[in-house]
């Protein structure tokens, strides 16, 4: 892990497209800002977690689908 300190109005730039702004410090809360191109997903870490426990629970749960009787054709 990388750790860096950073100041108000001082970025990190992650790669070429991503850019990480420390908008303010108040105590102990950071407000960031996160530029990044619409295909880069970004989440809170608790939402994350969210989706992840749901997708898991999705992919337990078998759901079976009703039977349909489709008559011959003759």
């Amino acid at each position: 892990m990388l750790i860096l300190t950073r100041k108000t109005d001082e970025k990190i730039i992650i790669g070429d497209a991503i850019t990480i702004s420390i908008i303010e410090v108040r105590g102990d809360q950071v407000r960031i800002g996160v530029d990044a191109p619409k295909t880069v997903k970004v989440y809170r870490e608790e939402v994350f977690e969210a989706i992840k426990t749901e997708n898991k629970a999705a992919v337990a749960s078998k759901t079976s689908l009703p039977k349909i009787n489709i008559p011959n054709k003759k």
